[in-house]
């Protein structure tokens, strides 16, 4: 699906970052910053930046002289990176595509990359321009989402959305969390461009302080929006209402909790 990645338009960034971001990015990104830190890095390029989530901990996290390519394929998501960006030193931001990355060769000592891996439509592709932009020895640090029984935020608005359209269900969630077998993800790594592998599963118990706006971010903050909106006849607000009760059945009595898992893989170039 070449044009979801991209389709993080109008409103829907402002609604990922508020909404989404706390509840479902922010512990993942403060994960990734730490893992990238750890391999000293001096010049990091982080691929699918989106809102600078991750962005802007890699920022606080690595040293000041180390330099941060910041990329997304979306334009309307980046200038939201830029703002948090503002005023940091060593750092640039520009529009890229994973798959057709516009840097040369060993450019880069790390590449960073959470929960972006699943919207490439050509993941091997994008693995072999990650290994080409690196320098021999190289890390790419990178996250998937495990599959939806593990994260039922997910789950729950996949099926409640269904519910609203049983003859064209909206698909979008089936995009990000397609890719949590890591052994799929393995297969698509080119053995020859990797000297070394390795993933382990990352899990939180997360503490849902504001179901309602999490709930409203699940409709409006991704392009499930669209989907609903290109199909006519249901308020996009009865189905988030609808996905707000079902957590609360599913995850309740207050204060609500819920299951998080991810996988981080950290590859290490030949």
């Amino acid at each position: 699906m070449p044009e979801t990645a991209a389709s993080f338009t109008g409103d829907i960034p402002g609604f990922y970052d508020r909404g989404l971001g706390p509840v479902i990015f922010c512990d993942y990104a403060d994960d990734l910053a730490a893992r990238c830190r750890g391999h000293s890095p001096q010049n990091v390029l982080e691929l699918a930046a989106g809102t600078g989530i991750v962005s802007q901990r890699l920022r606080q996290s690595l040293p000041p002289d180390c330099k941060l390519t910041v990329t997304d394929l979306n334009e309307p998501m980046l200038a939201l990176a830029e703002a948090k960006l503002s005023g940091a030193a060593n750092v640039t931001l520009q529009a890229a595509d994973a798959m057709a990355l516009p840097f040369d060769d060993g450019s880069f000592d790390l590449v960073a990359c959470q929960f972006g891996v699943m919207f490439f439509p050509d993941k091997p592709a994008a693995f072999r321009e990650a290994a080409r932009v690196l320098k021999p020895g190289g890390r790419y640090v990178f996250s998937v989402w495990a599959p939806m029984a593990q994260n039922p935020f997910a789950e729950i608005a996949d099926s409640e959305a269904a519910r609203f359209f049983p003859d064209d269900p909206p698909g979008f969630y089936k995009v990000p969390f397609h890719y949590g077998d890591p052994e799929a993800v393995k297969a698509d790594l080119n053995g020859e461009d990797w000297a070394g592998t390795g993933h382990e599963e990352v899990t939180l118990d997360k503490a849902l302080q504001d179901p309602e706006k999490f709930a409203e971010a699940l409709v409006y903050g991704n392009p499930l929006i669209d989907e609903i909106r290109s199909r006519g006849g249901v308020d996009p607000d009865e189905v988030a209402s609808a996905i707000l009760d079902a957590l609360r059945t599913r995850l309740g009595p207050p204060p609500l909790r819920m299951p998080l898992a991810a996988h981080v893989f950290t590859c290490r170039r030949q």
